[in-house]
């Protein structure tokens, strides 16, 4: 897991193919323009997630893992925090991972939690657990999905 400042996305703009790609979509997009929805980038190996929602409780989060995306999830409005623990260290999944979606949940409790303000990232790899829209009041954020 990453967390950093847009203003030092340049740093890890090396670390896969497509990031750098992600990292110019956010600077040359007025992403507070978009609707909700999912927004292609390049066909299904980068693709944006634009999402409005509220924010809920830490104890009504469950964390989720991917195994062919990358997420790159910046926040543009209110207060988030994201959870994190290592894939490896969860033991109790709720469900089969579900091929269609990339997506599997699990009913452990995060590691550690990380409060990521507007104009702040974070990068989960698919070896990276995380719970997502923590947080009170409304949250706007963008979720690139890279594919591994």
């Amino acid at each position: 897991m990453i967390f950093s400042a847009l203003s030092q996305s340049d740093r890890y703009a090396t670390l896969h193919p497509l990031f750098a790609r992600a990292f110019d979509y956010i600077r040359n997009t007025d992403l507070f323009a978009l609707a909700p929805g999912r927004y292609p980038i390049i066909e299904e190996d980068l693709f944006v997630i634009v999402e409005h929602a509220q924010g809920k409780p830490k104890e009504h989060t469950r964390l989720e893992a991917h195994c062919k995306y990358i997420d790159i999830q910046l926040v543009l409005d209110g207060d988030e925090v994201m959870g994190w623990k290592p894939l490896a260290d969860c033991l109790n999944p709720v469900s089969e991972h579900s091929l269609e979606k990339d997506i599997r949940f699990f009913d452990d409790a995060p590691a550690s939690w990380v409060a990521v303000p507007p104009d702040h990232f974070c990068i989960f790899f698919p070896e990276d657990a995380h719970a997502p829209l923590v947080g009170s009041g409304k949250i706007r954020k963008v979720i690139f999905k890279v594919a591994v």
